[in-house]
């Protein structure tokens, strides 16, 4: 038995897409299956999607599971995806996205998706981590970083190069440390001399680097803004796949925009392999 996927990239955050009627028995392990890049088709994570067209704007509930079988509340560029994903399905530029998060509004002009990311939050319960203030430029596990949650925690930590940065050492012991109940996403960001930044996120479910962070990116402008690192807005963000630009509402949300590519159709097996 097999389902159909549709695969998408947001800035090269590669994602499964599989309407979230098709039956499969254990999303964690198809999630493990699929997205490993040697044995797999490939992907930072399975979207399951569920089209609400009887809503204005049709609606689209969203739930991500990671490379490591686990559910993630939240993903930025997971989130474009899929608004561009019920775009086409409903030939409308507008679309609200439901997430464990909260409910996003997805946006398209200019061949490119801006989704509003809700209003990040520096709260030690929110984020979480063990501590009684927010952390700012704290060291942990050798890394000083600042603490947010953008729908997913992040641990940004800003740097002169962050190619300079051998991230699959650093972010580790900063990932699992003691202090985040829930673990934490590493983010680096070095300044490109003109109010943006160079990313690089280590990210947790995937528990490794991928080509590009939506949630880091937001992360990255917030923190940014918040130390007097930029006065920008919106503020550009360039991980390893793309550009993003990140931007800030009259409510003070974080609005997340760049493009989304369509790559191609597949089908996947929908039992575990253990089964007969």
């Amino acid at each position: 038995m097999t389902v159909p996927f549709q695969k998408y990239h947001g800035t090269g955050n590669d994602f499964l897409i599989i309407h979230a009627a098709e039956y499969v028995s254990d999303r964690g392990e198809l999630a493990e299956r699929e997205c490993d890049r040697e044995t797999g088709v490939g992907a930072d994570g399975i979207l399951y999607l569920a089209l609400e067209e009887r809503f204005r704007p049709p609606r689209v509930v969203m739930t991500l599971v990671q490379p490591d079988g686990a559910t993630a509340p939240m993903c930025g560029n997971g989130a474009r995806c899929a608004a561009e994903w019920a775009m086409q399905r409903t030939d409308t530029d507008t679309v609200m996205i439901d997430t464990q998060s909260g409910t996003l509004r997805a946006n398209r002009a200019n061949g490119e998706i801006t989704v509003e990311m809700g209003t990040p939050t520096f709260a030690p319960d929110e984020v979480p981590v063990t501590a009684t203030e927010p952390l700012f430029e704290a060291e942990i596990e050798g890394l000083e970083v600042t603490l947010v949650n953008t729908g997913v925690p992040h641990a940004v930590a800003f740097v002169d190069d962050v190619d300079d940065v051998d991230l699959e050492a650093v972010a580790p012991p900063v990932r699992y440390a003691d202090v985040f109940p829930r673990g934490t996403n590493v983010t680096v960001a070095s300044p490109d001399g003109d109010g943006g930044f160079d990313q690089r996120t280590y990210e947790r479910g995937v528990e490794g680097e991928t080509d590009s962070c939506g949630t880091g990116a937001v992360a990255i402008a917030v923190i940014a803004r918040r130390l007097g690192l930029t006065d920008a807005d919106p503020v550009t963000v360039r991980p390893p796949g793309g550009e993003l630009q990140v931007s800030f509402n009259d409510r003070g949300r974080a609005t997340l925009t760049g493009p989304v590519e369509h790559e191609f159709d597949g089908e996947v097996s929908a039992k575990p392999t253990a089964e007969p």
